[in-house]
């Protein structure tokens, strides 16, 4: 059951829930309240826009109150500069301090990973996070070891690339390449049987960057954790992720840098204007 409530009493008829609904399945007849039909239920994707949508909140469904939403008006979201301000000046951060990020600010961040957008509202997202640095240590000295052993075996060769020198510097000069001393990573992953698992693992993982450093802290997309992850399926089961999920990483912390200005590269947008015949 989907629990689609309406209030009788504060539902003003407006039918703004029956026009945005995707799945077109809530209707509404002469003065009635608007309503769902049981053997439409299962078309509900869950995606709560008529909550969202009712000026009156008279709309409660799968058991959430809209008291319990926050209120949006004008001035609810940053102002466009302050978002252009965010995508120019966010930077790949590789320098981190030796510290764990608050506990607190963390969960609050990844809570409000449960919005961003999934293919069909299918919410198949599964976030494993590394929230201790000392744990994070474990975790990095597991992975250069094992790096060292595929080196060692022959199954590490140049053709790697980068990752190949990452036990060596590691060992050698005691150089993190891979994880650059960051204390904290995210692993966002989710099932082949998703509508579109990849891109939905991507836009996660845009939302959190965007949200931490909006919060002070530093992130980095990393390839190379994910080339450890392929190449050591034993550390793959370690931040849970199941074979064949797709999935990416991303290194997080407070920043061991500040960044006085933003860099220049507007013009790496190649806009391309569509005429239509």
């Amino acid at each position: 059951m989907i629990q689609f409530v309406v209030n009788d009493a504060t539902c003003t008829r407006c039918g703004q829930c029956v026009l945005d609904c995707p799945s077109q399945i809530i209707e509404r007849s002469g003065d009635a309240p608007p309503r769902i039909r049981v053997e439409n239920e299962e078309n509900c994707i869950q995606c709560q826009h008529c909550l969202a949508v009712c000026p009156a909140a008279a709309i409660s469904i799968a058991g959430r109150n809209p008291a319990d939403s926050i209120a949006l008006a004008s001035g609810s979201f940053p102002a466009l500069d302050t978002m252009t301000n965010l995508v120019r000046g966010r930077r790949s951060v590789r320098r981190y301090r030796d510290e764990n990020v608050d506990p607190r600010l963390l969960r609050r961040l990844l809570a409000a990973l449960g919005n961003a957008p999934t293919g069909c509202n299918r919410m198949g997202l599964t976030f494993s996070v590394i929230d201790d640095k000392d744990a994070m240590q474990r975790f990095r000295i597991q992975a250069m070891n094992g790096l060292a052993e595929v080196t060692k075996a022959g199954r590490l060769s140049e053709s790697f690339g980068f990752i190949s020198e990452a036990a060596p510097a590691w060992f050698d000069r005691g150089e993190d390449i891979v994880f650059r001393g960051a204390p904290h990573l995210l692993v966002v992953s989710a099932a082949p049987e998703s509508v579109c698992p990849q891109e939905d693992v991507n836009l996660a993982l845009a939302y959190f960057e965007l949200m931490a450093q909006s919060a002070g802290l530093g992130t980095v997309w990393c390839g190379l954790a994910k080339m450890v992850l392929e190449l050591l399926p034993d550390l793959r089961d370690v931040v849970g992720v199941a074979p064949g999920n797709y999935y990416y990483a991303m290194l997080f912390g407070l920043p061991a840098v500040r960044y006085a200005r933003t860099v220049q590269r507007d013009g790496g947008a190649r806009v391309k204007r569509i005429q239509v015949p």
